[in-house]
């Protein structure tokens, strides 16, 4: 058993060592096939944004139908081409992260949750309604790594971090301070779609800020 202990750690090392190049590699690359093609649609295609103009959560709700399409389409275009190159990409796939939910909000989420089996019918990708939200949530999860863990060593990001002599990749701090930033990350997107349960993440932010000044002090 003890031979097996060096032997699985010189394997999760080099599967880690890996891990930092391929697979935020091959999310990025997926995330910007999906944004190019909804992006480049919209752009050729007519505006029906003023058709659900009503849905759109706040603030999105208040701006004008043809520029709230104008933003859609070069947000997800030129949000493509960053997480392509790799480049401001946790920017990039963060302003992608809050799209998604607005889109979820307006086109994919059910108008009416009366119980939680209508939610349920709507975690498929089918022309029957329920909200199929099934395929904007696949895209919240592969987005998450990108924001939180960056996009990886093949990206030029990493390659400005070396010219600046910057660390490309600090070794990850799980304090409060980091939680709370997580909380508030997700807390944002969330209120446009469950408000209450976005509303709890932003308190929960504030909260954990408060204590992690306080522990300082």
């Amino acid at each position: 058993m003890q031979n097996l202990i060096p032997l699985w750690e010189s394997l999760a090392a080099r599967l880690r060592g890996i891990g930092q190049i391929v697979p935020p590699l091959v999310l990025r690359l997926i995330m910007a096939f999906e944004f190019w093609q909804s992006g480049v649609e919209k752009y050729y295609g007519e505006n029906w944004f003023a058709d659900i103009q009503d849905k759109f959560p706040f603030p999105f709700s208040v701006i004008p139908a043809d520029l709230s399409w104008f933003l859609s389409t070069w947000l997800e275009i030129g949000g493509a081409l960053l997480l392509l190159v790799g480049l401001f990409t946790r920017f990039a796939a963060y302003s992608l992260f809050v799209l998604t939910f607005v889109a979820t909000a307006a086109v994919h989420w059910p108008d009416m949750i009366t119980m939680w089996s209508d939610l349920a019918k709507g975690y498929a990708i089918t022309d029957m309604g329920h909200g199929n939200f099934k395929l904007p949530l696949l895209f919240v999860v592969m987005l998450l790594p990108i924001i939180f863990q960056g996009p990886g060593k093949i990206s030029l990001d990493y390659l400005l971090c070396r010219g600046l002599k910057a660390d490309a990749m600090p070794a990850p701090i799980a304090d409060a301070w980091a939680w709370g930033w997580a909380a508030l990350a997700l807390g944002i997107p969330f209120a446009m779609l469950i408000p209450f349960l976005g509303s709890a993440l932003i308190l929960l932010a504030l909260a954990l800020f408060a204590f992690a000044r306080f522990a300082r002090a």
